[in-house]
C-alpha cells in the first residue's frame, strides 16, 4: 500500500497535469493584422497548407516557413522566405529570434499544430521575451481520437522535459 500511494498520486498528478496542459492550449487563430509576419514550424503535413491559406486571407503579411523538411513549391512572389537549418524546435525559436531581432518584430504569428503550440511558444517566448507571440494553431481533427491522444501525451511529455531545462530533442 505505501508503493501505491505515491504511484497513483505521481499518476493522477501527470493526468490532471495533461488535462491542463491539453486545456490551456489555444484553439483558434485571432485575426492577422496588416503588418503582422507569420512564422509557420514545419514536421506536420497540415501546418504549411494551413500557413498558406492564411497568407491568402492576408496577403500583405511576410511568411517564414522554418525548419527541415521543407519541400515543394511556393509563390515566392508572396513574400515567403524558407529558413531550413533548423531541425528541432529549440532550433527554430533559435531562428525566430534571429529573424524577428534583425527586423525588428514586437509581435510575431506562430502556426504549429495544436498539439505542438504549448511548447513551441513557451521556448519561443524565451528567446523574445519583450515579443508578442499570437498562436495561431493548427487543428488536428481530421486525425482519428487515438492518434491525437498519443499525439497530444508526447507533446505533453515533452513539455514538461522542457520545463526542467533540457530544450532539445
Amino acid at each position: 500500500m505505501r508503493l501505491l500511494t505515491p504511484s497513483l498520486l505521481l499518476i493522477t498528478c501527470f493526468v490532471i497535469g495533461g488535462a491542463v496542459f491539453k486545456s490551456v492550449a489555444p484553439r483558434r487563430c485571432p485575426a492577422i493584422l496588416p503588418n503582422d509576419t507569420i512564422f509557420v514550424l514545419t514536421g506536420d503535413m497540415r501546418r504549411i497548407p494551413f500557413a498558406m491559406r492564411q497568407l491568402r486571407k492576408y496577403p500583405n503579411t511576410d511568411l517564414y516557413i522554418i525548419g527541415a523538411g521543407v519541400n515543394g513549391s511556393f509563390d515566392m512572389a508572396r513574400r515567403v522566405t524558407i529558413e531550413s537549418e533548423s531541425k528541432s524546435t529549440y532550433q527554430n525559436a533559435l531562428a525566430i529570434r534571429d529573424i524577428a531581432t534583425t527586423n525588428g518584430l514586437n509581435r510575431i504569428v506562430l502556426i504549429t499544430t495544436e498539439d505542438h503550440m504549448n511548447r513551441a511558444k513557451y521556448l519561443i517566448e524565451h528567446e523574445l521575451p519583450y515579443t508578442e507571440i499570437v498562436a495561431c494553431p493548427v487543428p488536428l481533427s481530421d486525425m482519428p481520437v487515438t492518434k491525437r491522444l498519443e499525439r497530444w501525451a508526447i507533446e505533453y511529455v515533452k513539455y514538461i522535459v522542457t520545463l526542467f531545462g533540457f530544450k532539445e530533442g
